[in-house]
């Protein structure tokens, strides 16, 4: 092929991944406009003479308020010790490191450039209204060839070289080395026969950079990446049309073609018919829409307010909040309000997805490698799309906007990337009803609203939306939900009854040349619990079968709790036992409740799905941060991710696993809980061709925190503080 060609072969490929990556695209269900929404009525505070206009019948809202956020970014400042760094920061960073020696004579890029945060003890003695702590930003550039770790004082302009030790791995990957490398191999003459030889256009070609996980020596010195490639023709749900058994190998630092694997060629690529999953391309005769609209109206406006951009305080909490380019969100300093004493006091210091493991259950040769790690190979937050008004977020949600760096330093906004809202679902926050039997006419009941901080990170096909859900009983419950679009594989096979009982499919057979792989995803968080100060231990209450003596009751056996505090590392690894059941409490010793118990948490487990790989597979010493659902450790605050500083193409020698083998002290010490959610995932048909939402969550509790129920003393709902709505339709 002519050299002009590959280039507009390449340009047309780059603006359509770009496009790809950067546009959201609505679910194939009428999504709700601003005009069918409820409308109030004229009694509703809400609807002021400078929101109506008048009807015949009643008053309507003429334009609902608009969601809330910050469009300009270039004035901000920071206010708080653990704010992000901001446009202008990042700016400086850019400028102080291109005159640095390291930087000034060769090509660069920068992987990572995030705020430093102050060391722990500083930041808790910090009070609003103290000058501001030294801001410093955190560097992983990659320069000639080597990854270095830097540190850039804002202040001084002095930049540190720090040491990240002599582990594998490279850092996560940019933007832009994900964006190149999928049109890199049309640069490449065989590729492109091939693609023609398949019968493929290439102007429909679409390509996704693939990160290959660590499978022996040959991988090393060398940062390596595969691409697969699809077809666009028809459709713009290419992943259900793969272009089965082509691998490409890459090097990510010369975009050059190592070496290119074609071994499908008698696999058809499926049809792209009922494929593509957008509302507007849905037959209206097929559309479906069953539901009214609902939505929930705030008259006096929403409960929370957020000062200075990331302090959030809402009904009886309070907890700093920023988007993060690896993590996504991270949860900072919550504190909640003792409802005796008026105090608030500290739950978490620091929450945050640590990493995302996602090994797929395919050993053939274009499948084995399959074993994701979406933070710290992709970015979490950089895989962060924009977020859509009234179907990820409510109307009265608030939208936070994430401000990273790219490659080459510029500051770039990734808008609506966290939104914050109320919710109310028509849970009930505690009730009671008296029996007639006692005479007693009582009926209390509270409704249950919540404040969920979510974000929605579209890692390539998979979309995973993650929730922190402040509740007021002191409860932190955290949801993972998985949607998005399933990795599938092609096939000869049309129908199972053409399938051999000997072949192993590695999943289902979800359409016509189509099987859906099996895999797993494992979420793993990291939570730095400060029950009522950083020195914290970690119990295991372990729930005993207790046999009564001969004579001692009717009864044979009951139920008891054996309280296990753990001294050292190894006394906090869990796997969580159906049969041998425990509760897992964090708590502070030194603080007593007025009858004596040690005030705590304790984590509510949930997803437990356990890995079932051989410990000593490669994808699985990579990931062995999930050999347990619970760690605990002591602070350490170079031990953040799971999976290691530098993950990509690691051999895993620098995981949760390994510090937490070196069985450190960890009773009344500050520690850091870890938990991590399992889904196995054996796809069916109704995945296809976009898989309906499927979540689960576990929960931070308080167990003996409190005096007594915290929300004893909230007022149940009145009609008369409610808003009076009438369908629209009947105006």
């Amino acid at each position: 092929m002519e050299a002009r060609n590959v280039l507009r072969f390449s340009f047309l490929f780059l603006s359509v991944s770009l496009v790809l990556l950067f546009t959201f695209v609505h679910l194939p269900y009428a999504p709700p406009r601003m005009t069918d929404l409820l409308d109030c009525a004229t009694n509703s505070p809400w609807c002021t003479s400078k929101n109506r206009i008048q009807t015949k019948q009643t008053n309507v809202l003429k334009e609902p308020p608009n969601p809330k956020r910050r469009h300009n970014h270039a004035s901000d400042t920071p206010h708080h010790p653990l704010d992000p760094l901001t446009i202008q920061e990042l700016k400086k960073v850019r400028s102080i490191l291109s005159s640095h020696e390291l930087f000034e004579s060769s090509s660069y890029s920068l992987h990572s450039v995030d705020l430093e945060e102050p060391e722990k003890p500083l930041v808790l003695k910090w009070k609003k209204g103290d000058p501001l702590l030294p801001r410093k930003a955190s560097v992983v550039a990659r320069v000639r060839g080597k990854s270095h770790v830097l540190t850039v004082d804002l202040g001084t302009g002095h930049v540190a070289v720090r040491e990240s030790g002599l582990h594998s791995g490279y850092p996560m990957m940019t933007m832009e080395d994900m964006t190149l490398s999928t049109f890199a191999p049309l640069a490449n003459a065989d590729f492109n026969r091939t693609i023609v030889q398949r019968g493929i256009d290439l102007a429909d070609l679409a390509c996704l950079p693939i990160s290959t996980g660590w499978y022996g020596t040959p991988e090393e010195n060398r940062r390596l990446i595969k691409v697969q490639c699809y077809s666009m023709e028809g459709t713009v749900n290419f992943y259900m049309r793969p272009i089965e058994g082509l691998t490409v190998l890459l090097d990510l630092d010369t975009k050059q073609v190592v070496e290119i694997s074609d071994k499908g060629r008698e696999i058809p690529i499926p049809k792209a018919a009922n494929t593509d999953y957008r509302y507007s391309v849905q037959e209206l005769h097929q559309a479906m829409n069953p539901l009214n609209p609902i939505s929930i109206e705030q008259p006096k406006g929403p409960s929370f307010t957020i000062e200075d951009e990331h302090l959030v305080k809402w009904a009886n909490w309070e907890f700093h909040l920023k988007p993060d380019a690896r993590a996504g969100v991270i949860v900072s300093r919550a504190k909640v309000l003792d409802p005796d004493t008026g105090e608030l006091r500290d739950v978490m210091y620091k929450g945050f997805t640590s990493e995302l493991f996602v090994p797929y259950m395919d050993p053939t040769d274009a499948w084995y490698f399959k074993t994701y790690m979406d933070a710290g190979e992709y970015g979490f937050g950089l895989q962060a799309m924009p977020l859509d008004p009234l179907n990820d977020c409510p109307r009265n949600a608030y939208y936070m906007d994430g401000v990273f760096a790219a490659g080459d330093g510029t500051p770039y906004v990734r808008s609506n990337m966290i939104c914050v809202f109320e919710s109310y679902a028509g849970d009930i926050g505690w009730r009671h009803s008296e029996s007639p039997i006692t005479g007693m006419e009582i009926r209390e009941v509270r409704p249950k609203v919540t404040l969920v901080v979510r974000m929605a990170a579209s890692v390539a096909n998979y979309d995973y939306i993650v929730d922190w859900e402040f509740q007021t009983d002191g409860l932190i419950r955290v949801k993972v939900g998985l949607s998005g679009i399933l990795m599938v594989k092609g096939t000869s096979y049309n129908h199972i009854n053409q399938i051999p009982n000997q072949e192993n499919l590695y999943g289902t057979l979800l359409s016509e040349n189509v099987i859906g792989v099996i895999h797993d995803h494992y979420v793993t968080f990291y939570l730095d619990m400060d029950i009522d100060g950083s020195d914290n231990s970690f119990v295991n209450v372990n729930i005993k079968r207790q046999q009564t003596s001969p004579g001692e009751s009717p009864r044979k056996s009951y139920l008891k709790a054996v309280r296990n505090v753990a001294k050292t590392e190894k006394d906090a690894q869990i796997k969580l036992k159906l049969y041998d059941p425990s509760e897992f409490h964090v708590i502070n010793p030194s603080k007593k409740t007025r009858v004596g118990n040690p005030v705590g948490y304790k984590v509510v487990p949930g997803g437990t799905a356990a890995s079932l790989l051989d410990l000593e597979d490669p994808a699985q010493k990579r990931g062995a941060f999930t050999n347990n659902q619970i760690w605990v450790t002591p602070y350490n605050q170079s031990e953040q991710w799971a999976g290691g500083l530098f993950v990509y193409q690691s051999h895993g020698e620098d995981t949760l696993a390994t510090w937490s083998d070196r069985d450190r002290p960890i009773e009344n010490k500050d520690i850091v809980l870890w938990y991590t959610l399992g889904f196995h995932h054996i796809p069916c048909q109704e995945d296809f061709p976009i898989m309906p939402t499927v979540s689960s969550s576990f929960d931070l509790k308080p167990v003996n925190f409190f005096e007594s129920n915290p929300i004893l003393r909230f007022p149940p709902n009145v009609e008369k503080d409610l808003p009076v709505c009438k369908p629209a339709a009947s105006v």
